[in-house]
């Protein structure tokens, strides 16, 4: 699921008394955030004062959601016809530059569909199983394989990622009103519904992310099965609508859908995805990285190596040195950019198992040297098929429960947050779905 694009100045929420983003986000996680509903509220008051472009009649919504899918396929129709006359990549400049992208995301996408964790409650209310099922799609019905955190994290595996990058505060801001909506979505019902029927809408940002990222040899599947899924015509955007329409109560139906638009427009809190890309600068990226490495690298270094007259101790025990030492690289011929990273000696010493330097740098901080070194120089594309590649969890053999007998509330908190990706959590997921009758059938 990718937020919807519409504004175009950020929305950054002023900081407030309490724990940071980051701080409260993790205690969200953990189930421990008892001013959690106070400050989603804050947040509702402030999404309140944005414009949106809703229809006034909710009548119209299905005709809103189909002229959105038309212009986001017109759009991406004259990017590929422009790709075709030769336009460089609109949002990646860099390879590094898309990992970059990826650990920024990370926090949004490892919570992926928890706004609506509450609605498993109402498992025997068929007005809430399009929302159930969307919920349930995204955690892969208990499937390793399918389910979208797991995905997500087995492509930051494979590219190195994993380990979490320091980030600012403001990456955890979308994630945290995730958690947030989905553990108080009994009392903000109307703004979960808004709030879901906005971030399934398939924006373009999604489509060309999708095309670049396999330009650039990065798996996209996690982003592909979201342009799939979220489709208007019977996709995760239909059930929206329909869920709005089910949910709406007949005594104040107005009043229901204004905080529904309320809810729609906590998407536009924070930056949005373009401009969260465009927002990357490759040459900061990597001295950010070498003042880090700085701190530990400055007593482990011989003195017979020498830049300019300074041993590599000297230049890394220097706060604020990185740029100069940058330049002595280049001017001592170590480094020689514009040119392809292998033809230039510093790269030999980072890259590869008999590396000198092996282990030092991890793959994303490899990659910034790579890109930096490389400065426009351009290997040959290569693009690749998304992959799957584990096997899935085997079922309980056991008789499944009758509803009413099963430890549904235990079940439940164990597919909250980004719990149900554990091996716990995908199994309490297949016995939901079991013991609640939602297990959908297989063609036959």
């Amino acid at each position: 699921m990718t937020v919807m694009t519409r504004k175009t100045d950020p929305v950054i929420p002023a900081s407030a008394t309490g724990p940071s983003l980051s701080e409260r986000y993790q205690a969200l996680l953990e189930g421990r955030d008892d001013t959690s509903g106070a400050w989603l509220h804050e947040q509702l008051a402030l999404a309140q004062e944005l414009p949106d472009d809703l229809p006034d009649d909710p009548a119209q919504l299905e005709t809103w959601s189909a002229r959105h899918a038309a212009q986001v396929a017109d759009a991406y129709a004259r990017y590929l016809e422009q790709r075709r006359q030769g336009a460089p990549r609109r949002y990646f400049a860099t390879r590094a530059q898309a990992l970059w992208f990826l650990q920024q995301v990370a926090p949004t996408k490892a919570v992926d569909g928890a706004w609506l964790h509450s609605t498993l409650r109402h498992w025997g209310d068929p007005r809430y199983h399009g929302l159930i099922r969307t919920y349930l799609e995204e955690l892969g019905g208990g499937d390793p394989r399918c389910n979208h955190v797991l995905i997500y994290q087995r492509l930051l595996s494979r590219l190195g990622c994993l380990e979490q990058p320091a980030l600012d505060a403001q990456r955890y801001l979308q994630g945290a009103l995730q958690l947030a909506l989905g553990q108080h979505g009994e009392d903000c019902l109307a703004e979960v519904i808004g709030y879901n029927l906005g971030y399934e809408q398939p924006p373009l940002h999604l489509l060309i992310t999708t095309y670049e990222l396999a330009e650039l040899g990065i798996d996209g599947h996690y982003f592909q099965l979201h342009v799939t899924i979220d489709n208007a015509a019977s996709g995760h955007a239909h059930l929206s609508i329909q869920a709005l329409r089910q949910l709406c109560p007949a005594d104040d139906p107005g009043g229901f859908y204004q905080r529904v638009r309320r809810g729609y427009r906590l998407n536009d809190l924070g930056l949005d995805t373009p401009s969260l890309i465009s927002s990357f600068d490759l040459e900061t990226e990597l001295l950010s990285a070498l003042e880090h490495k700085r701190h530990f690298g400055q007593f482990m270094h011989s003195d017979h190596c020498r830049l300019q007259k300074r041993t590599v101790n000297q230049w890394l025990a220097e706060p604020g040195a990185m740029p100069a030492f940058l330049q002595a690289l280049q001017a001592q011929g170590w480094i020689r950019r514009g040119e392809a990273p292998d033809n230039s000696r510093w790269w030999g010493l980072i890259e590869g198992p008999s590396a000198p330097m092996y282990g030092v740098f991890t793959a994303y901080e490899k990659q910034l040297w790579h890109d930096w070194i490389a400065a426009g120089w351009q290997a040959a594309s290569r693009r690749v098929r998304p992959g799957s590649w584990e096997a899935p969890l085997q079922l309980d053999e056991a008789p499944a429960p009758a509803a009413q007998d099963a430890d549904i509330e235990t079940l439940i908190e164990r597919m909250s947050g980004n719990q149900h990706a554990t091996p716990e959590g995908l199994l309490a997921t297949q016995r939901y779905l079991r013991a609640t009758g939602l297990m959908q059938e297989e063609p036959r």
